[in-house]
């Protein structure tokens, strides 16, 4: 099809979510190669990524483009091969077992401390924040560890395991908040060395180890924003093994996005640059893979509250660059800024959510009553 032909189709398709080529509104999109349009309609949301990362256009508010895009579910029309191809291999292939549990710590955690330090804030807490009563990025990371640890109704003197603990930041705030001692398990060394040194003199071991390897008791289990990297083949193997670390009247909190779609449908732009082999679950996803080991005590959706998260996230970076310009270059800063940009706007279309789950083996007796 002819470029002009091109572009004509995008102006139509843009229009219907009230979207300008090269307007003067902040959410209009400036193009600035007219081989967007070929690249766009052949690769889909990979092609609309790496030409925003090679500099054939810019939107100044790329998070207000893409709810309009979103909410007018514009992104159906670009359905293409790699689409295709992305949901294929979520679907069919488990790319979470093995070795292949371990890429995404080589392609996104372990880029560098520097970068998460400068983007995340007090604390390396890479997951939403809890903003009910929060109205700075600090506080609300605060609020959400807090509210876990709540939810959990933890006491001194217990055992508790954090699945994914990144950081190390939520079992140090347990530790010395509740007075618990835990393990942390991550797969990234980066994570792993930093998390050890955070937690140096509190009752924590930190290891560099798969979920599917631990045979141990605990009192609580927790795992804050990776049960996305698990993969939908996995989640019954999940939940196995919470149900066979966790103690009998012991209480466990899932925190992790969640989909309001169908399953396995990365995004390729997402699988190529940020998570590898990753996957948002879907809520009949994650039903069907608790059935017969726990009663779910509550289901809290805050998922608004990653938009304003993401936000934050993207102005601490911004501010940071000028230091972080000295190891990353420019391509490598619109990568983030589409990533975060994007992120936003999933979340404030509606079109993902942010979950916590409350399980327990057998239903806490009298009814559990979740904190907030």
């Amino acid at each position: 099809m002819h470029s002009d032909s091109l572009r004509r189709k995008a102006e139509q398709l843009l229009s219907l979510a009230g979207i300008e080529i090269n307007g003067d509104r902040p959410c209009d999109l400036r193009v600035h190669d007219e081989r967007l349009y070929a690249r766009v309609f052949s690769h889909g949301s990979l092609g609309l990524g790496e030409a925003y990362m090679d500099g054939w256009w810019d939107a100044d508010d790329l998070p207000g483009m893409f709810t309009r895009i979103l909410s007018s579910h514009l992104d159906q029309e670009l359905r293409t091969l790699d689409t295709l191809l992305a949901h294929l291999k979520a679907r069919f292939l488990n790319r979470q077992r093995g070795e292949h549990a371990f890429e995404v710590a080589e392609t996104h955690y372990n880029l560098g401390n520097d970068l998460f330090r400068a983007m995340l804030g007090k604390r390396l807490v890479y997951s939403c924040g809890y903003w009910a009563q929060a109205d700075n990025l600090d506080d609300a990371q605060e609020a959400k560890l807090d509210l876990v640890c709540r939810k959990l109704g933890l006491r001194p003197g217990q055992r508790v395991l954090d699945i994914g603990c990144g950081w190390g930041e939520a079992l140090k705030f347990a530790a010395e908040r509740y007075g618990v001692e835990g393990v942390g398990i991550t797969v990234s060394t980066e994570q792993a060395a930093f998390a050890s040194e955070l937690c140096q003199g509190l009752p924590i071991e930190i290891r560099v180890q798969d979920y599917r390897e631990l045979d141990e008791p605990f009192d609580a289990i927790y795992s804050i924003g990776m049960f996305e990297h698990v993969g939908g083949r996995n989640y019954r193997s999940y939940f196995e093994t919470v149900r066979r670390c966790l103690r009998e009247d012991g209480l466990s909190v899932l925190h992790s996005i969640g989909s309001n779609g169908a399953p396995a449908q990365p995004d390729p732009w997402i699988e190529k640059y940020i998570f590898p082999n990753s996957m948002i679950p879907a809520a009949s996803q994650v039903t069907a893979a608790l059935e017969g080991l726990f009663v779910v005590e509550d289901w809290h959706n805050f998922g608004a509250d990653y938009d304003r998260t993401l936000m934050a996230w993207r102005d601490n970076f911004d501010r940071a660059w000028p230091e972080l310009s000295a190891r990353y270059d420019e391509r490598f800063r619109r990568m983030w800024h589409f990533y975060l940009g994007v992120s936003a706007a999933v979340f404030r279309s509606r079109r993902d959510q942010l979950w916590q789950l409350v399980l327990s083996q057998h239903g806490v007796p009298g009814g559990y009553r979740a904190p907030r």
